[in-house]
């Protein structure tokens, strides 16, 4: 155990055993550095991790504190209505999901439903001196040979990120695409054809459900846990009665669950997939936002045969509107490209320069640090508030990274009106049924913590909860 972990288990015991108790300040970092001997990158680390927990919150100007969450746990959502594994069938998701995200575009509107966090939280004044800079300076030949599979300076920062977390993935195994989607439904389109049956999650991400749409796909839903990702048993029973031709899924802080797999269950699941020849679409947009101590690894780190596709991108924790992703696709790489070449030829060439200036310019790592402090400190208020303003009984996941919380409300209560007479009073949230082939879920909910917290999101927690409660 490191010492930072140490130092915040000693923390979280004194909180556990009620010798601190909810409200109490704890030490500055500068006064538990001199008094424990210790850096004050330790007490930080210590105090991110509790952070992360759940068990503190960080007040602005006044330290940190111990949060109604450590004391007031929520339970863990249950699996909802799942759909049986032995079933496939055509997905009709896009209608729905059109009108939920377009209903809640307006700035007024409370963004719980959104799928961004705020632009706030970006470093976009930086990212714009890097774009004028690398504009300025660009080879005018960069509009041909930035062509798929994009800008090598931007292909190679993006190798050496891999290379960080021990992962050797060759620059010209990296294809730029315009966002994460656009790669995800590349390699979606390079691995199956019109009718075939798709493994996805349930409850799933919307765009992978609207992508199976698109292509004319059957989807096969199987479960996660709220904390473990997949199912790896209910996994292996649809492998073996439909054989299907793709798996697309979330191993890090999948959406809208938040759930995290284990090592040994990503392991677990490039080996289940290899013996059935399956490749496996991962869609690892949130891994960057993790709040513990290192960067999660995709299940790609445990690719031998070149069957999974990893994919990813800049939006979620770094430039939301430059729309540049990518994706490692392994043995289909020459695939998506072509794909990519004949699709949308390439990603803008100056928003692909402008971030590989930006990396290259160094200040990401701090950037990211800054970026998931913030946003385990926000996840830290809505918890909270979830705990003061929603009814008992209702459940929360607590995620270790991203930004979304899945909310179980009470059974019998429909999220689709809650969603409706939330909307009229310039609160948007995300009903369950949006995430499912099947619309099921329909007493689930998905909110947004990326946001700064302030009185105008607790006020509107308060009254999400009481409609709620009169639902």
């Amino acid at each position: 155990m490191k010492l930072y972990e140490a130092y915040a288990e000693e923390i979280a015991q004194s909180i556990r055993a009620g010798v601190m108790k909810l409200g109490d300040r704890l030490p500055s970092v500068r006064q538990a550095s001199a008094s424990r001997g210790v850096s004050p990158s330790t007490v930080f680390e210590a105090y991110y991790l509790l952070e992360a927990r759940g068990l503190i919150r960080a007040r602005e100007r006044s330290g940190y504190f111990v949060a109604a969450g450590a004391k007031s746990q929520l339970p863990e959502p249950g699996r909802g209505e799942q759909a049986p594994s032995e079933e496939s069938g055509p997905v009709d998701v896009s209608a729905l999901v059109f009108d939920i995200l377009e209903s809640a575009k307006a700035r007024d509107v409370v963004p719980f439903g959104s799928a961004f966090p705020s632009p706030l939280l970006f470093p976009l004044q930086r990212l714009a001196r890097s774009m004028a800079s690398s504009v300025q300076s660009m080879d005018p030949w960069s509009s041909v040979d930035d062509i798929s599979p994009g800008n090598a300076s931007l292909r190679r920062q993006i190798a050496l990120r891999y290379l960080a977390d021990g992962m050797h993935v060759h620059t010209d195994d990296i294809v730029i695409t315009n966002g994460a989607l656009e790669g995800l439904n590349l390699c979606l389109h390079a691995v199956t054809r019109p009718g075939d049956a798709v493994i996805v999650e349930s409850p799933a991400f919307y765009g992978a459900l609207q992508a199976l749409e698109s292509h004319g796909l059957r989807a096969i839903e199987v479960p996660v846990h709220a904390r473990e990702g997949i199912d790896l048993g209910a996994l292996a029973t649809a492998l073996e009665r439909h054989q299907p031709k793709a798996c697309w899924l979330m191993t890090n802080f999948q959406n809208p669950v938040g759930s995290l797999m284990p090592d040994q269950n990503k392991q677990a699941l490039v080996e289940l997939l290899a013996a059935h020849g399956v490749p496996l679409i991962e869609d690892d947009v949130y891994g960057e936002l993790y709040f513990g101590s290192r960067r999660p690894l995709p299940a790609k780190a445990w690719d031998k045969h070149g069957l999974v596709l990893h994919s990813s991108s800049f939006s979620k924790c770094l430039a939301p509107g430059y729309r540049v992703g990518w994706t490692v696709a392994g043995r289909y790489t020459r695939d998506v490209a072509r794909l990519k070449m004949t699709r949308t030829l390439s990603a803008s060439a100056p928003a692909q320069a402008a971030l590989a200036d930006y990396l290259a310019k160094g200040g990401y790592d701090k950037h990211l640090r800054q970026l998931r402090h913030a946003l385990s400190a926000q996840q830290g208020a809505m918890l909270e508030a979830v705990i003061r303003h929603f009814p008992k009984g209702t459940r929360a996941t607590r995620p270790d990274g991203g930004y979304f919380l899945w909310i179980e409300l009470a059974p019998g209560v429909d999220a689709l009106e809650v969603h409706r007479r939330a909307l009229s009073l310039g609160i948007s949230v995300a009903p369950g049924p949006m995430f499912s082939a099947r619309r099921s879920f329909g007493n689930f909910i998905r909110l947004n913590y990326g946001h700064p917290w302030d009185a105008r999101l607790d006020a509107a927690m308060a009254t999400l909860g009481r409609l709620i409660a009169a639902a």
